[in-house]
């Protein structure tokens, strides 16, 4: 592999799928050997990786500016978000990072050219912004390098704010977001952060942040359900 961005499970083929970023390509390997690697996707500048319903998967291609959907078998993939070249207008992405999709087949997308994550309704040819697009900086309506995003059931973003070293949270229809983890300047001690990437949630409340600088995981816990 050659500087591999992404990973997920297929729990319907018990397999892993990743993101072969330097390699141009989306991989696939056994869990449980790690070996009869196959590649499923090629010439494709990969970074995100999202799967669903009936082991969809939804992959980000940075250098295109867009998000597709392939099934098994499929060729060319569909195209979900984005696809009209680099830019800031509602059809467009700019620098795509990572993606999320809900149970409505609803797709999430962080980008960092543009500073914000927009939400792609499934069919629709607009992204709808729920997080960002103030510019690049750290006031709590703007975001710098999104990474990771996590969405619950009541449509609030979860968003990796990497340069500006915090976990933010936005709320369905809020205009700025508030600070949930970090947000106390690049660091190492317990309230700080220093390029967080990855979050992730488990079933019990609590969700884990990749903390690139600190070469740490950290594990948090919120008291209200997500």
């Amino acid at each position: 592999m050659d500087h591999p961005h992404d990973l997920i499970i297929d729990y319907f083929t018990n397999e892993f799928v990743i993101a072969d970023n330097g390699n141009k390509r989306v991989v696939r390997c056994s869990r449980q050997s790690g070996t009869n690697n196959q590649t499923t996707i090629s010439n494709i500048v990969v970074v995100g990786l999202a799967m669903k319903k009936y082991g969809d998967l939804y992959v980000v291609d940075n250098a295109k500016d867009e998000v597709r959907r392939w099934k098994t078998g499929d060729k060319e993939g569909t195209l979900v978000a984005g696809g009209n070249g680099r830019g800031a207008h509602l059809n467009q992405l700019s620098a795509p990072r990572y993606v999320f999709v809900d149970e409505n087949e609803s797709v999430y997308v962080s980008e960092w050219g543009n500073s914000r994550v927009t939400k792609w309704i499934k069919g629709v040819k607009e992204g709808i912004i729920v997080a960002g697009n103030h510019g690049q900086g750290s006031s709590l309506k703007q975001l710098h390098y999104p990474n990771e995003i996590f969405v619950d059931e009541m449509e609030t973003v979860y968003i990796a704010d990497t340069e500006n070293h915090r976990i933010m949270r936005w709320v369905k229809g809020s205009t700025q977001g508030e600070v949930v983890v970090g947000g106390n300047g690049e660091g190492s001690q317990p309230n700080q952060l220093h390029y967080p990437i990855n979050l992730v949630f488990d079933e019990e409340n609590n969700f884990y942040v990749v903390d690139t600088n600190n070469h740490r995981v950290q594990k948090f816990s919120f008291d209200e359900k997500i």
